[in-house]
């Protein structure tokens, strides 16, 4: 195992000298509310039974960053692969690239009941609990990204939030949990006994801010922990507030899970003189017996004030918040709007507060589905997207007049929505931010070779490991494929899309943590080609010095300058996409297919005397003549003449060399309405569908798999997935919805219900890939088609041939942002020990999703 250390030095290095990614203006979150009290005592879930003061920790070099698709993780594999495995202290796990035992070592905790110290940095702790028989327990740890407890992997608490809960049932004797250390090098952990089998706890909640002013319901969201062993069914949350309530039904809990879920609080007269208001929750029982109880306190705002405000998600339904500053001169149709993306860390409230409230629009915060989040891309993206049409309802904005900015990692996200979505924009205004996550995470070698010679002594990299490390690194074909998924991400391919609108690029003087030398790559770039941007580098300035870092008068004062341009008055126009499924479109033309999967596509529109499009990796291209003036009298495609089209939205096809007029698709083929890859199954009210028809061992490890899932998009995207028994489903119950199905034709009832017609068949022990099958019980895959009876949803399959094959489809890396993922994915069990590399496919389905016409590599 020695060579893993060799291939993974530099990520180690990489994690030691990148910065630390990205600080913010708040931590979120309480951990001294739940964890450092010394004594066994009554907390609010229960009774804590257990406060682990001893373990073994285990350092080691990371094995790969958090944005890697499949990172090396080699301890948590011999746990996944033998849950009954046991270590002591003193035991040997390897040997490092210096040829040093690595060893599992006991420590103890701190004053705090923290096990910590830099010791801990790329880490892990083992920690055992003897119990006497069988019984349901909560196991509450903080500061760990992942656990193992008797082989099974459980969402961790990354961020030190303190809300990590797990219903579980120990089993009688040694039970087993080992910890992977988050972001910093501290962990708690602890065991109590539930206070009851189902109840509310308030880690974690997400409300609105009552406004005085608006006669409306409101719409939040609470967890409810499930320690039993059975389904809640039937129950509801009744709110009560100033005399006033409101029923909200609860979706199914399964067993040994924690839900949050959304509820409805009534409108209610407020008093003007209170700044905050009680409300009630009953969580009652189907027969109307109480079963739990909590009250919240909200505030009481003003909307003509700083406020926040909730909605219902169409990616899980789930409830997600946003704040505003709004316009001081009143609610008013037709001003403007500005979108404001925060940094890593920063709550949505703390965003818009940084804000003074403008005389001339709105501005709105919106979450990223977390203070961390995605990074505004993924489902951070989504997020943003889905508050700005929020916004755009809410307040009736001039569609000309909407404008997007953000500081630091909400830098980033300005400049990737500009870049991904530019005719949403008048203007954008990026500060401290960097323009390409995968490069700004990534860069390898170019940061290695920055390092002086005392940062290599002191990291143990000799001159023959560093010229090894900073040689360029040469990927096989299908790691090229797996790396193409990610080409919606890569800002800087699409960067001549900021020709749609101005650009005010803010930077600090002194900024070591997006370095300011990002900032002037940038202004170099857009010096090339861009007429419209201004750049400045505040004096002095840090990474974050006041107000001024976002709320900078002359960003809006540029803003105020810029709109978005009628199609009538496009004369020239220039579009760049890494996937239609992500944006296809700008003002009146679209990308509907690509000729090679997700590279770069793009047209270049000019009109004078001819309509010309010049297209680049397109094979299908929409053009809405209805939104252009007057009669066109010729048009030509990529240098061709092409038949006058009638005066509508047209679609023309690239045919043996020729562009001509076709009919519309038909929804069942790729569009910009379901493309893929994997990623794209999870949203559209997704539900998760598990396996109950296999052996104990498959069922266990399938609705284990989609709780982990499940509890890992709760925690990195407040989310809300639903969980539902293969037995349980039907067609007709979840229409038009996203469905992810855990199991194969062999163990999920539903297969054939989804998946009949799919070119992808997964049995026990084999798999048919079109007309190539493959045997062997350690294949474990993921891919995604379109889901038959709808013309919007799609079916993702996490699937596996056998024991093997399932422990290896674990990680959930699909729920992080930045990893890439084609259509399909086949690997074996060794890529916990090999990574990326141990991909054995990966590919897209063609236009049409089959096999015959994609573009699949194999190993």
């Amino acid at each position: 195992m020695a060579k893993f250390y060799k291939k993974s030095a530099i990520v180690f290095v990489m994690l030691l000298v990148l910065p630390f990614f990205l600080i913010g203006q708040q931590r979120t979150g309480n951990i001294v509310e739940y964890f450092g009290k010394e004594k066994v005592e009554e907390i609010h879930e229960g009774k804590v039974v257990h406060i682990f003061s001893k373990a073994l920790a285990l350092t080691i070099p990371s094995f790969g960053f958090e944005s890697s698709t499949f990172p090396v993780d080699p301890v948590f594999d011999q746990f996944l692969m033998n849950p009954g495995k046991k270590v002591s202290d003193g035991e040997v796990f390897d040997i490092d690239y210096s040829g040093n035992e690595i060893k599992w070592t006991a420590i103890k905790v701190d004053s705090t009941n923290s096990f910590s110290g830099r010791g801990l940095r790329s880490g892990y702790v083992y920690l055992t609990y003897n119990s006497g028989s069988e019984k349901t327990v909560l196991f509450e740890a903080s500061g760990h990204s992942l656990a193992s407890i008797n082989g099974y992997p459980y969402e961790g608490d990354h961020y030190d939030f303190g809300w990590n809960l797990i219903p579980m049932r120990l089993k009688k004797g040694i039970n087993s949990i080992v910890l992977k250390v988050g972001r910093f090098p501290r962990i708690r952990a602890r065991i109590l006994e539930p206070k009851a089998e189902v109840q509310f706890t308030t880690r974690d909640v997400t409300v609105p801010d009552l406004l005085l002013e608006e006669d409306m319901e409101y719409k939040a969201a609470i967890r409810i922990i499930n320690a039993s062993d059975k389904w809640v069914r039937k129950h509801a949350i009744v709110a009560k507030v100033n005399g006033k309530e409101l029923k909200s039904q609860v979706m199914d809990i399964p067993p040994f899970t924690v839900y949050k879920v959304p509820f409805s609080i009534p409108s209610s007269p407020l008093d003007t003189n209170l700044e905050k208001v009680n409300v009630d929750l009953q969580l009652l029982h189907g027969n109307g017996q109480q079963v739990s109880a909590e009250t919240l306190t909200l505030n009481v705002k003003s909307k003509y004030k700083h406020h926040k405000r909730t909605f219902i998600s169409d990616i899980d339904k789930s409830v997600q918040y946003y704040s505003v500053a709004p316009n001081k001169s009143g609610y008013k149709e037709g001003t403007a709007l500005f979108l404001s993306v925060h940094g890593a860390s920063v709550e949505a409230v703390n965003q818009a507060n940084a804000y003074k409230q403008k005389d001339w629009g709105n501005l709105v915060a919106p979450t990223n589905r977390r203070p961390f989040g995605f990074a505004w891309e993924d489902w951070g993206r989504l997020d943003a997207l889905e508050v700005l049409a929020e916004s755009k309802r809410l307040f009736k904005p001039d569609h000309s007049k909407i404008y997007l900015t953000g500081h630091s990692m909400g830098g980033h996200g300005t400049w990737y929505l500009g870049a991904t979505y530019p005719d949403h924009f008048a203007a954008i205004a990026p500060c401290a931010g960097y323009p390409d996550l995968l490069l700004y995470r990534g860069g390898r070698s170019e940061r290695i070779a920055e390092l002086t010679e005392e940062q290599r002594n002191r990291y143990g990299i000799t001159p023959k490991m560093f010229e090894r490390m900073t040689a360029e690194y040469v990927p096989n074909a299908v790691e090229n494929i797996v790396e193409r998924a990610g080409t919606p991400s890569r800002t800087l391919k699409l960067i001549r899309n900021y020709l749609h609108h101005g650009v005010y690029v803010l930077h600090g003087e002194k900024d070591n943590v997006v370095p300011t030398s990002i900032a002037r790559d940038m202004r170099e770039r857009l010096g090339q080609f861009h007429p419209d941007f201004t750049y400045y580098e505040y004096p002095g300035g840090t990474h974050w010095y006041g107000d001024h870092s976002v709320d900078w008068e002359p960003i809006f004062n540029l803003f105020k300058q810029r709109t978005i341009p009628q199609a009538k008055d496009i004369k020239k126009l220039e579009f760049s996409t890494g996937s239609p499924g992500v944006s296809a479109s700008s003002h009146f033309i679209a990308i509907h297919h690509q000729q090679i999967p997700f590279e770069v596509s793009s047209f270049d529109f000019s009109w004078d005397t001819v309509l010309k499009v010049d297209t680049k990796n397109v094979s299908l291209l929409e053009i809405d003549f209805t939104q252009l003036p007057g009669d066109i009298n010729n048009i030509e495609i990529n240098g061709l003449a092409v038949k006058i089209p009638v005066k509508k939205s047209t679609f023309f096809k690239e045919l043996d060399g020729e562009w001509k007029i076709v009919d519309k698709p038909t929804l069942k083929e790729k569009g910009p309405h379901r493309y893929g890859g994997f990623k794209d199954a999870f949203r559209n009210d997704v539900v998760f569908v598990y396996a109950t028809k296999g052996s104990q061992a498959e069922n266990d490890w399938y609705y284990n798999k989609a709780r982990f899932d499940a509890d890992t998009f709760w925690y990195k995207a407040n989310g809300n997935i639903e969980l539902v028994a293969d037995t349980d489903f039907s067609l007709k119950d979840y229409p038009n919805r996203n469905v992810v199905v855990y199991g194969n034709k062999n163990n999920n009832d539903a297969w054939d219900k989804l998946l009949k017609d799919s070119p992808v068949q997964v049995f026990n022990n084999k798999l048919n890939f079109g007309s190539r099958s493959i045997s062997g019980n350690n294949w474990g895959l993921y891919f995604i088609v379109p889901r038959a009876d709808s013309d919007v949803a799609s079916v993702g399959v996490v699937t596996a041939t056998g024991i093997l094959g399932m422990k290896a489809a674990y990680a959930n890396h699909y729920l992080v942002n930045g990893t890439t993922f084609p259509d399909l994915l086949l690997f074996d069990e060794t890529v916990l020990t090999q990574g990326t590399s141990a991909v054995k496919c990966a590919g897209f389905f063609g236009n049409d999703w089959t096999i015959e016409k994609g573009d699949f590599e194999w190993k």
